[in-house]
């Protein structure tokens, strides 16, 4: 488990405070002992391989339930300690987790935090993930997945575009070549979000004919509000612009699109007391 974590037979001594040497001399014995290969080795890295990475998923379980089982025994349930490593979402971690991290760290002092800020969400057993918090609707696989919150999807323009463009009234005047609309990018598909509006039962989906895309939040809410066009933007994270008029909300009665936030994780047993914490202070931040 620690050269799976630490990706290095070397930092892995260190974590286990035992020589390089001895490390090398147990995994062979393992791989002997099985009859297989358990990883690629290569000057730069040590990754699993497809044996290995199926006896790493089947065994992952067994060693957090060992961690918690220990953690109880020392008679104290709710200890949150070790470390964490957690795959985020760019727009999450930058805009709702970060202000707040600081609270969690000081809750528990005993804890080290490893965030991988991605865009993809990779393979969370190879790169030695406990847990990861991604936006959308999550494709089905071996994880195990939790929808942790829904927040709304708005349709916003800044005071000075409206003022150049004049505001639309309805969704579908956003397919009129007066209006500049930004495309952003699925990192999953490779291709742009779809202009969907939701009002109850109702679906509508609009062809804008944009001409720009991104795929940095950032980078689409500053030309948004610097004038030069309407975005679809999560209202979580959002609430102090359009609170402070730097942007407006520009269809109030299409108001029922939502976009879900999900945490993801290998095993079906209990979450270690460690990702449980995260869990709930994640949850705790859309309240």
């Amino acid at each position: 488990s620690a050269v799976v974590d630490t990706g290095s037979f070397v930092k892995a001594a260190d974590v286990l405070d035992m020589t390089q040497s001895g490390v090398s001399r147990a995994i062979a014995r393992l791989e002997a002992r099985l009859g297989i290969r358990l990883f690629d080795r290569t000057t730069r890295s040590v990754k699993l391989t497809d044996e290995g990475r199926r006896l790493y998923e089947d065994i992952a379980p067994l060693l957090a339930g060992l961690e918690e089982a220990a953690t109880l025994a020392s008679g104290s349930a709710t200890a949150v300690r070790g470390r964490l490593r957690v795959n985020v979402d760019p727009y999450f971690s930058r805009l709702i987790l970060a202000p707040a991290l600081g609270d969690f760290m000081a809750t528990y002092p005993e804890l080290e935090l490893d965030l991988l800020t991605r865009e993809q969400l990779g393979d969370l057993v190879a790169d030695g993930v406990d847990l990861a918090v991604r936006f959308g609707e999550q494709p089905s696989s071996s994880l195990i997945g939790r929808q942790l919150l829904k927040t709304r999807v708005l349709t916003v323009a800044s005071p000075a575009y409206l003022k150049k463009h004049g505001r639309p009234k309805h969704p579908t005047d956003l397919e009129s070549p007066e209006h500049v609309c930004i495309d952003f990018r699925d990192s999953q598909t490779g291709r742009p979000f779809p202009w969907e509006f939701h009002r109850g039962a109702e679906r509508l989906i609009v062809n804008t004919r944009g001409r720009l895309m991104v795929n940095d939040v950032g980078t689409m809410h500053r030309i948004c509000e610097e004038g030069q066009a309407v975005a679809q933007v999560l209202e979580l994270g959002m609430e102090a612009a359009i609170r402070d008029g730097r942007l407006i909300e520009l269809f109030t009665d299409w108001p029922d699109e939502y976009f879900p936030l999900y945490a993801l994780y290998p095993s079906r047993h209990l979450p270690p007391a460690k990702v449980r914490a995260f869990l709930e202070f994640v949850v705790a931040l859309s309240r």
